[in-house]
């Protein structure tokens, strides 16, 4: 898949290097600004099980 990216994009290396560069960025982009906040609410991150008010105190002492 990357190798038909670079073959397909214009320029020479050094342009190739500097388009894969920003179209990466936009990527990163995009996951950050719409993908990870719509899929957080999904995700079971707030469901945590570990609760530290009913630790014992000294244990195995």
């Amino acid at each position: 898949m990357y190798s038909w990216i670079w073959r397909h994009l214009p320029g020479n290396v050094w342009v190739r290097a500097f388009i894969s560069l920003v179209l990466a960025l936009a990527v990163v982009y995009v996951l950050f600004q719409y993908v990870f906040p719509w899929a957080e609410p999904l995700l079971p991150f707030g469901d945590v099980t570990v609760d530290g008010a009913s630790a014992p105190t000294g244990a195995g002492r």
